[in-house]
């Protein structure tokens, strides 16, 4: 293989950059141990410290890239722009002259480096692309604009399609990594896209956009330092195995300050757990909980149904069940948080009964001598007692009376019984479900904080000035709610695949979800197109389980139409199915070497899979448990949307499409998260779904045991 002629001088540059790197992070670390933050001086010259220190210390994060690669190439202008180089990489780095050495990705002007096309060359001629490892190059790719340009063949329509290639076939870790170096342009034109309102993006299994929507992330506080540095950038998962798996992106972008999250960390102060069936999890995800709850605040706040007297001294105070229901209607009026209007209630609770006295009595005064008294506590518990979001669903929950109460005909008796649940001994003994977790934040918002003499921030629902979401597809309109009720300002992104939609409140299509979302700008809608991850045989099997499921959405066209086709292997008896098991295990860890492989099963075989493969001596994880910390790694379907593996094993297809709400899809993203080789096993008869009439379109090594 021809050596390019630049690659000396190309070495040499790329070694002056992290030397100028180096001579950054020492500088930096000068700087702090110059800055003392200590109780010394005022308090304002003690906050001036902090924040240089925060600073510096944040500078010497971003100037810490570990194995990451400095540079990705350089782009050249053209004579008529300018004839100027730039260089560019992972962070801006500047010699000791403040020239700069590496422009950052995101700057405007590295924007050409991933958006430029022959017909629209953005000013350069040409395009060069590095492949590294570490600080070693091994590899130039050049692509030449206007007079210069060449047929590009085989990689027409893609940016350093080499450098692409090489990238997807890399062994993958079992953690996502960012594709920085090999941004595309459909990818780039989202990921630069303006802050303002949401932003939605429909991709395809392999498309990249949840990495895409992280670079966004990233691009949008590198572009958009203030603000969002100090409202927050939030990014929602769908469970905690998918936060794992992206948890090194932004940091490997320079951008650690991200908070990452699952619906459950928003909620505070309880346990979650598990989920609840489809019939449950789907009615306390329907918009009408809202209301219900509503009403269920509104049904605590009532007036007396006796008299409250009250014993002082030699005479006895009183307050009318007319008076307390004009109280209970004038603090509803008032106060748009439940709990704010406490006070209000026992300050007029207190003004009334002292008005009763036969001589005049200072409300303030009394107030001191009888809050504590069981009947005064009694009755403010009864007019409009203070809860927190967990005794309200405790309790509500917890009667079939309260329940009929607060839903009158808004459900059905049997939605009713599916609601109700016994009660334990006190609210903090629950163990909520992840579908509580957006009932109790529509109670919390409902509520407001408990009434303190001191408000602490944790009181407050925390906003955020840039919102992404993935897996969008099947959030329900109670889990959409309580997103929106974070955005500060509606900029969101929301990313998903329709197709992929497996839940109980799968969605048909973005309209639906978008009308739950903040609407005060238009929304932006885009749609990834090209397939990066996934080779052509794989898609063109899951593309036959697309055309049942989703017939209205085409699959993505894959980049990589070379590799092996699936693999299937029948059994006959069930007794047969895990020793098919591991022979598919041990022939796909052979085949990938160091990369990662998944046994993808139905919920059901979840322990049978793991016990095979213990059986066989073979190390494994069990991903609910462990992650994808090991090379092979038993995944339940329910939880393997979003994930990319190296090689996987699918296992019993029918029993997937039987058990899974949306069985076709679910199936469909089974099939989809191998990046490189495909097995499906399976006992009986393969589902109709994936058999084919033509020899040609079979899978290869279709056979029985």
């Amino acid at each position: 293989m021809a050596i390019h002629p630049d690659m000396a001088a190309e070495q040499a540059y790329i070694d002056r950059a992290y030397a100028c790197l180096e001579q950054a992070r020492t500088s930096a670390a000068r700087l702090k141990g110059m800055v003392e933050v200590g109780k010394g001086g005022t308090e304002q010259a003690r906050f001036e410290r902090e924040v240089i220190f925060d600073t510096v210390v944040h500078r010497l994060q971003d100037l810490n890239l570990g194995n990451a690669a400095l540079l990705f190439g350089r782009i050249d202008l053209e004579q008529e722009v300018g004839a100027e180089t730039f260089y560019i990489g992972r962070l801006a780095v500047s010699d000791e002259n403040q020239e700069p050495v590496v422009v950052d990705w995101r700057a405007p002007v590295a924007e050409p480096f991933y958006r430029a096309t022959g017909r629209v060359p953005m000013g350069l001629a040409r395009r060069r692309y590095f492949s590294t490892r570490g600080r070693q190059l091994l590899g130039i790719e050049d692509e030449l604009f206007g007079e210069h340009a060449l047929d590009l063949g085989e990689g027409a329509g893609l940016q350093g399609h080499g450098s692409l290639i090489r990238a997807l076939e890399t062994a993958r870790t079992g953690r996502m990594g960012d594709i920085v170096a090999t941004i595309q342009g459909e990818q780039d034109e989202i990921i630069r896209a303006p802050l303002p309102g949401v932003m939605v993006v429909q991709g395809g299994p392999g498309t990249g956009k949840t990495v895409v929507a992280l670079h966004r992330a990233a691009y949008l506080l590198y572009t958009h330092r203030f603000p969002l540095e100090d409202q927050g950038v939030l990014v929602i998962g769908p469970n905690r195995l998918f936060l794992a798996y992206i948890e090194q992106v932004l940091p490997s972008l320079g951008e650690a300050g991200v908070e990452l999250a699952v619906l459950a960390d928003l909620v505070e102060g309880v346990r979650v757990k598990g989920r609840d069936n489809d019939a449950v999890a789907r009615l306390k995800g329907h918009a009408v909980m809202s209301k219900i709850l509503a009403k269920a605040v509104r049904d605590r706040k009532r007036a007396l149904r006796r008299p409250l007297r009250v014993g002082v001294g030699l005479q006895t105070l009183a307050l009318s069940v007319a008076t307390s229901e004009e109280i209970v209607r004038d603090a509803r009026r008032r106060y748009h948080h439940h709990n704010a209007g406490r006070r209000f209630v026992e300050r007029e609770v207190a003004f009334h009964l002292a008005e009763s006295a036969r001589q005049p009595l200072d409300p303030n005064e009394l107030w001191r001598q009888i809050r504590r008294e069981p009947s005064v506590r009694a009755a403010l518990e009864e007019m409009w007692p203070v809860l927190t979001p967990a005794q309200l669903l405790h309790d509500l929950f917890g009667s079939k009376a309260l329940l009929h109460l607060a839903a009158g005909r808004k459900v059905s008796e049997r939605e009713i019984d599916l609601l109700y649940r016994q009660r334990e001994a006190s609210a903090d003994n629950v163990v909520w479900t992840h579908d509580d977790v957006p009932l109790l934040d529509e109670a919390r918002a409902l509520l407001g904080p408990k009434p303190r003499k001191v408000k602490r921030d944790e009181d407050e629902i925390r906003t955020y000035g840039h919102i992404v979401v993935d897996e969008a597809q099947d959030l329900s309109p109670m889990q959409l709610a309580m997103i929106a009720r974070r955005s500060l300002n509606g900029s969101l992104t929301v990313v998903g695949d329709i197709a992929q939609s497996t839940g109980a409140w799968a969605h048909a299509d973005w309209n639906e979800i978008l009308s739950l979302l903040p609407s005060r700008r238009e929304p932006r809608r885009e749609e990834l197109t090209v397939g990066y991850r996934i080779p052509g045989p794989n898609m063109d099997l899951a593309a036959r389980v697309l055309a049942v499921s989703a017939p209205e959405l085409t699959p993505p066209r894959s980049v990589r139409q070379d590799g092996r086709k699936p693999v299937v292997v029948r059994v006959d008896w069930e007794s047969d199915l895990a020793s098919a098991l591991v022979n598919a295990v041990l022939d796909e860890v052979a085949a990938v070497e160091s990369g990662n492989v998944a046994v993808i099963c139905p919920a059901s075989r979840l322990s049978d899979c793991s016990e095979a493969l213990s059986a066989a001596g073979i190390d494994h994880g069990v991903a609910i448990e462990q992650g994808l910390n090991h090379q092979v790694t038993v995944v339940p379907v329910g939880i393997v949307k979003g994930l990319e593996l190296d090689a996987t094993v699918v296992v019993d297809p029918a029993a997937i499409i039987a058990e899974e709400a949306q069985g076709m899809r679910a199936l469909y993203v089974a099939l989809t998260r191998a990046t490189k080789l495909l097995t499906i096993v399976y006992v009986g008869d393969l589902p109709e779904v994936l058999a084919s009439d033509d020899p040609d379109d079979q899978p290869v090594g279709a056979f029985s045991v």
